[in-house]
């Protein structure tokens, strides 16, 4: 089990925290682009999206995904 939490690049990673890097990275514009979900399109709030995403798992895993691949595969996948 340790093996497999140490290989997770989200282990120890909150859904505020990936949401907060993303906004900071993308800013919420381009965040709607590439995820099409209305709360990053319609008066976007970090409070909102993570109420949606808390209950729609398939929009989570698409904001996961973006943050393992703009954070992982770049060199960058230190957990801030």
């Amino acid at each position: 089990m340790n093996d497999e939490q140490s290989s997770n690049p989200l282990h120890g990673v909150t859904l505020s925290n990936v949401v907060e890097r993303l906004v900071d990275y993308y800013g919420w514009e381009e965040l709607g682009i590439r995820i099409n979900i209305n709360c990053f399109k319609n008066d976007p709030s970090v409070k909102s999206s993570l109420k949606f995403l808390r209950r729609i798992p398939w929009a989570r895993a698409e904001v996961e995904n973006l943050y393992v691949s703009t954070f992982t595969h770049r060199g960058t996948s230190e957990n801030v």
